[in-house]
C-alpha cells in the first residue's frame, strides 16, 4: 500500500507548490491546475483542501509563509548589540528556499495595496516585526543618551534595513550571502551606537 499522507503535510506540499509558482511566474500565474501539475496531486485533491477557490490558496499559503519566518527564530547573543545584528542576519533571504519564500512575500505586499484582507495580514506582520525589534534596541542603547523619538526613528531604520534586503533579495537571481548581510547589520549597529553619547554610570538603563 502506498503510504498515506497526513492532510497537514499535504496542505504544506500546495503551499510550497504555490511558492514555487509565485517565484517564477508571479502571482496571477497561480491557478488549480498549475498547482495540480506542480505537486503532482490530482486537481480534486486540491479542491478537496481549499474547494475550487484560488483566492481561499492564496491566503493558506500567505498564512503558511508568515509563520515560517516567525519560526526560523535564532539562537540569539547574550550581547544587546549582536543580538540586533543576529536577528537582521537571520530575516535576510540567505538560502534558495528562503529566497523564494521571499519573493512570494514581497509579491503578496504589493496585492495588499489592493486587496484588504491580504494587506491586513501583512500589515499585522509588519507591526509585530517593529514591535520585536523595539526592546532589542532600547536594550542595546541602553547605554546611550537617546529620546524616545530618536529611538523611534532608529527602529524604522532598522525595519527599512530589513526590508532592504528584502527588496534586493526578491531581484536577484541568486540569494544573499549570510556574511555580506551580517556585516551590513553590524556597521548600521556600530553607527547606531556611535551617533549617541554615552550615559553617565549611574544613569544608564
Amino acid at each position: 500500500m502506498p503510504k498515506r499522507v497526513d492532510p497537514d503535510t499535504r496542505r504544506e506540499l500546495i503551499a510550497d507548490a504555490v511558492i514555487d509558482e509565485i517565484a517564477v511566474h508571479g502571482l496571477q500565474s497561480v491557478t488549480l491546475a498549475r498547482i495540480a501539475e506542480r505537486t503532482g496531486l490530482a486537481i480534486g485533491s486540491i479542491r478537496h483542501y481549499f474547494g475550487n477557490n484560488v483566492r481561499e490558496l492564496m491566503r493558506f499559503t500567505l498564512r503558511v509563509l508568515i509563520q515560517r519566518a516567525e519560526q526560523r527564530a535564532p539562537t540569539l547573543s547574550e550581547d544587546p548589540t549582536t543580538r540586533i545584528v543576529d536577528v537582521i542576519t537571520f530575516t535576510a533571504p540567505t538560502s534558495e528556499q528562503e529566497r523564494k519564500e521571499n519573493i512570494a512575500l514581497v509579491e503578496y505586499r504589493v496585492m495588499g495595496r489592493a486587496d484588504a484582507e491580504i494587506g491586513a495580514e501583512i500589515a499585522a506582520a509588519s507591526a509585530a516585526a517593529a514591535a520585536a525589534i523595539d526592546p532589542l534596541l532600547r536594550a542595546a542603547l541602553a547605554d546611550r543618551a537617546i529620546d524616545e523619538q530618536a529611538l523611534h526613528r532608529e527602529t524604522l531604520l532598522l525595519i527599512t534595513l530589513v526590508e532592504g534586503f528584502s527588496l534586493s533579495s526578491a531581484l536577484a537571481p541568486t540569494p544573499l550571502h549570510a556574511t555580506d548581510v551580517r556585516a551590513v547589520a553590524e556597521a548600521a549597529v556600530r553607527r547606531l551606537r556611535d551617533a549617541y553619547e554615552p550615559l553617565p554610570k549611574n544613569q544608564e538603563a
